[in-house]
């Protein structure tokens, strides 16, 4: 059964302002995914922009429409290119997204995950390990894949919401989105998801795309995870397994339209 909640009237005005807008969306993100994630904000209507060199990383962060910064394979120049573009976003006003990838158990990205929490991002996006673990509650997961449940994780994404005056969204087979006050949980999406490389840290990008459109970021959040979810539904329903599953999911959110969204939205 679909559950409305207020949230939901947002979506597809949402969706559609993405669309007109094309928002410039600055990735920093993992060598893994970057091909992916690209072509992920080129069909939800965004426009993609890798850049990742320090010197250029903070004044691009300034001009850009969202910012995402993703610790999948933070090597050095990388991760001053995030310190800087983290540091002029926030001086700017740009809003932006932190993934923490595999934090917890790996020093070097924990100890960078800390130290850009502290520059206040504006969406948290991560597993439940990640979460408990940047807010000092646990030592993270199986290196990318979480070993705790979205509910599980929900007092350290309140928490982390409240210090850090972010948005936070824990993935699972239900999402769990919260600013701190209000809570919103998002059960669309599919397992096959999980089987192709970048299908959550492209989510990443799409939640920065989204909360340049939106002064509320709980709804540009939310929207942009049900957006991304819904597409995932469709293209599973024509999909053999992970190869043709990519291949629909870019097809599926290039062809989504706002109507089809807000009717499939689950949440509660």
């Amino acid at each position: 059964m679909t559950v409305r909640t207020p949230v939901s009237g947002a979506l597809a005005p949402l969706l559609e302002s993405v669309r007109t807008g094309s928002p410039l969306v600055h990735a920093i993100t993992n060598s893994v995914v970057t091909g992916f994630t690209a072509n992920v904000l080129l069909a939800i209507g965004a426009a993609p922009a890798m850049v990742d060199i320090p010197g250029e990383a903070g004044p691009f962060a300034r001009i850009a429409s969202g910012l995402l910064i993703n610790l999948g394979t933070p090597h050095d120049e990388q991760r001053t290119a995030m310190r800087e573009a983290a540091r002029a976003a926030s001086a700017a006003g740009t809003p932006w997204v932190l993934d923490p990838v595999a934090i917890g158990a790996l020093p070097i990205r924990t100890a960078l995950a800390a130290e850009l929490l502290e520059l206040r991002p504006t969406v948290i996006r991560g597993n439940a390990s990640e979460i408990i673990a940047l807010a000092g509650q646990g030592a993270g997961g199986r290196g990318v894949d979480a070993t705790d449940s979205p509910e599980s994780a929900l007092d350290a994404a309140l928490g982390l919401a409240r210090t850090a005056g972010s948005v936070v969204a824990v993935s699972g087979p239900t999402d769990v989105i919260t600013d701190g006050e209000r809570i919103v949980r998002a059960s669309n999406g599919h397992a096959l998801l999980t089987k192709v490389t970048g299908g959550g840290c492209a989510l990443g990008a799409v939640m920065a795309g989204f909360a340049a459109q939106g002064d509320d970021r709980l709804e540009t959040t939310v929207a942009a995870v049900t957006a991304y979810n819904v597409a995932a539904e469709i293209a599973a329903q024509q999909s053999y397994g992970p190869g043709t599953f990519a291949v629909n999911f870019l097809d599926a959110l290039a062809a989504l339209t706002p109507d089809e969204l807000d009717a499939r939205a689950a949440l509660a």
